[in-house]
Parts: structure tokens; sequence; C-alpha cells
């Protein structure tokens, strides 16, 4: 099974308290599309996902007006301009605390985070982690380019060890992050990966993100043609890399299916290399022959245990992503901050009485409290 062969979710519109749109009423992409101009440089990863989000934003049969983008700095954080939603073009690194907040006060909205690799985890790192381990209602889209694009071309947290840039002119020192290894350490309930140039699979994953009550951490693949052009051209099959190399390069993860990659056999629907875990609890890529169908691997994104998920997370290589897996690394149900936060409001409100002034100077009052004369 491919990449491109996922279903698409059943989505949620109108429930959790997002306002559907009327019954028999329908949206359409261009509905979803600003009078602004798009600008980004030719070939940017950027117009594929933002066409790939108008297009999905009609199916979740939600108001415009209770869909709300934010957005940090960086080129990926144009984003909300050429929404016709609301949005905010917000402070560096910052995106997913506004968001917090967004998301806390309006139980009505559904609510967006767009974000770059340097925005996201470099000044924005304790922020990401922290919406991540709350699991706050919201869908976070990292855009990881693996260099800083707006301020021309410095190395990012995600840039491999030895890259050459204008902030590292003999090569970076740095070890790389792996945002999705990140957000399966810090226990986020949804997380995925995708690639800008893979419109079937992008949507889907996009519309299962959306679809989860919780956070939902999307990693998509996007090609910055300026500053670090060809960055994953050896799982498109793209550059020096032929068709058979992107084939063994993704390794894409379907729920409930054994995870294999490769070049598929017409018979089994297999591929010749597969994942096994190994003696000591961690996952390795053996031939598919040289092991019994049942030792294969089987994928469960709902695992509640995040381990396995995170063990798969590791086979991404750090140099050239000559291996990387591709698809929901987890998805699974559990409470939310919101919703939690917005229970104790209207638990405190229920156990009240009396009028405001009088609930005041309760609160006031209560536990410890010293006149001062």
């Amino acid at each position: 099974m491919s990449t491109t062969d996922l279903p698409l979710p059943v989505l949620r519109a109108g429930t959790d308290g997002v306002p559907a749109l009327a019954e028999g009423q329908t949206q359409t992409a261009k509905e979803f599309s600003s009078d602004q101009e798009v600008r980004w440089c030719p070939g940017c990863g950027d117009y594929a996902v933002l066409k790939a989000v108008q297009s999905f934003l009609p199916d979740l049969g939600l108001r415009r007006e209770n869909i709300v983008f934010v957005s940090g700095i960086g080129c990926s954080s144009r984003f909300p301009y050429y929404l016709d939603t609301y949005g905010m073009h917000s402070i560096h690194g910052r995106a997913p605390s506004i968001a917090t907040g967004i998301a806390t006060a309006r139980e009505d909205l559904s609510v967006w985070v767009v974000t770059g690799d340097g925005d996201a985890l470099s000044i924005g790192g304790n922020h990401l982690i922290h919406a991540l381990r709350r699991n706050v209602n919201m869908t976070i889209l990292l855009f990881n380019n693996r260099i800083y694009g707006l301020t021309k071309g410095q190395y990012s947290p995600t840039s491999e060890t030895g890259k050459v840039t204008k902030s590292t002119p003999v090569g970076s020192i740095d070890n790389p992050f792996n945002p999705v290894s990140l957000a399966l350490g810090a226990e986020a309930t949804f997380v995925a990966r995708t690639i800008d140039s893979d419109r079937k699979h992008l949507t889907s994953v996009l519309a299962a993100a959306a679809a989860h009550r919780g956070t939902s951490l999307v990693e998509i693949y996007q090609n910055c043609p300026i500053f670090n052009d060809g960055a994953f051209d050896a799982i498109k099959g793209m550059g020096d890399f032929d068709r058979d190399s992107a084939q063994h390069a993704v390794i894409p993860l379907v729920d409930g299916q054994p995870i294999t990659f490769g070049v598929r056999d017409d018979e089994t629907g297999l591929g010749d290399k597969a994942l096994v875990r190994t003696a000591g609890g961690s996952v390795e890529v053996v031939d598919t022959a040289s092991v019994a169908v049942e030792d294969l691997l089987v994928h469960d994104a709902a695992d509640p245990d995040p381990s396995q998920a995170f063990a798969i997370s590791r086979l991404t290589d750090a140099g050239y992503l000559n291996r990387s897996p591709i698809g929901i690394f987890r998805q699974v149900e559990k409470p939310t901050y919101d919703d939690q936060a917005r229970a104790q409001v209207a638990h405190a409100q229920a156990a009240s009485a009396g009028s405001a002034e009088e609930r005041l100077a309760a609160l006031i009052s209560a536990g410890d409290t010293w006149t001062v004369a």
C-alpha cells in the first residue's frame, strides 16, 4: 500500500461545540481563498499546502467565521492572509500559546496553527511541547524545509549535521531535531508526517488531523527551492534519486497493516523491506522474505503507549532522508486541556450562590486572610 492509499476519515462537523453549516448549505475552495495576492517564491512547497487546505476546508462543514488560523513568523506564517477565515499573524514562536487561549475561551472555534521548523522548534520550542502535552483542541501544521527561508538561508533546528549555510559556512555542528520524535516524546495524541507534493496523502492526513479531538501535529516536508532545494529528493524520486530509491526511502504507515516498503509484490502486496521488533524492543529493517508474515510489525496508531510509534520515528535518518516513515504515527483519545478548563469554570459557577458582588466578597475572604491595622 502506498502513501496515497489512505482512506479519508469521517469528519465531525458541527460536533464538540463548533457550529456546522445550515442543512443543505455548501461551500467551495474559492470561498476560503482571500483576495490577497499569494506571495511565495516560485516553486515553493507552500503553494501546494495552501491549495490542499483551501480544497478540504469546505469538507469540514464548518462556517468560515468559526475557523481561525494563527501563525508565527516565517514564510509559512503568511498563511492567514490567504485564507478567507479569521486569522492572526502573531508573535515569533508563540502561535501555540495564543491558540491555546483562543481554544480555551472559544469552544465554538476550530483553531489551527501554521508554523515552520525554525519558528516552532527554536524560539517556539517550549510553547510547542507544552501545547502538545496539554492536548489543547488545535491542529498544528509544521512546515519543515530544514532551513530558515524568510531570513535568507541560515541553518535551522532540523538542518542536518554538516549543513553549509550562511550562518554555518564550514558546516553545522548541531544535532537536528526529529519533530515527530519530539511530539511523541511529549505524548501528543495525534502525530503525523506528510509531503507537500503528495496531494492525496497530504489531504487525507490533514482531514484526519482536523477530525481529531485534542492537539494534532502534522509535520509537512516542504521544499524551499531557493535556499534548500532538493532536501527531500530522496523520498520524491527526484534529482539524483530514481523511483526505485524513493520506494525504499518512504516507509508508509497504514493503521492495522504490516509495515513494509520498497518494491511491492503483486500477489501479496508487501514490499521487499519490512519492519520488525528487535529483542531489545527497538525497530529494525529486514528483508521481508527473511521473516515469517506473522513476525512483521503491524502499525497500531491507536496504541495508548507511544513507545512503538517513537521507535518507528527513529528510523528517520538525519542526513539526506534516504529513509523516512510517512503517515499517521499516533492517534489516541485523551481528555483535552480546554474542555477540562471550561468544566472547572462551569463547576465553580454552579457551586456559587448569590449575586456577583456576594460571590466576589466570598472569593476574596476565602482561605487564609489577614487584617492589617
